[in-house]
């Protein structure tokens, strides 16, 4: 079942957008739960120079079958022009947790 699971990562630069952004996926069923860490530095290149801002991390609990409609919903709704979007596959884990996210996004 770990192989079904995947937590999928995008970032903020604004923490009521991350929490409209966590919320609006648990409860459209395309997350099971959400995660937002504390805010964090971030530096990268825009537009040929390099940039910093604070950021929030959000990191999505799903699935793999739910990972295309998650991902098309928060490019629709994600104010950045490219926002960051990642997978990392989930290898192992309690069963009873990994269950859970499949029953939740089902």
């Amino acid at each position: 079942m770990a192989n079904e699971i995947v937590i999928a990562q995008t970032t903020s630069d604004n923490e009521d957008q991350a929490k409209a952004l966590a919320w609006g996926a648990v409860e459209s069923k395309l997350a099971a739960g959400v995660h937002i860490d504390a805010p964090m530095t971030a530096f990268y290149w825009w537009k040929g120079k390099v940039e910093t801002a604070q950021e929030w991390r959000i990191s999505y609990m799903t699935t793999t079958d739910r990972l295309p409609a998650l991902e098309a919903w928060m490019h629709e709704k994600h104010p950045y022009d490219v926002p960051q979007w990642i997978t990392l596959p989930v290898t192992g884990g309690s069963e009873a947790y990994l269950s859970w996210v499949v029953a939740e996004t089902a």
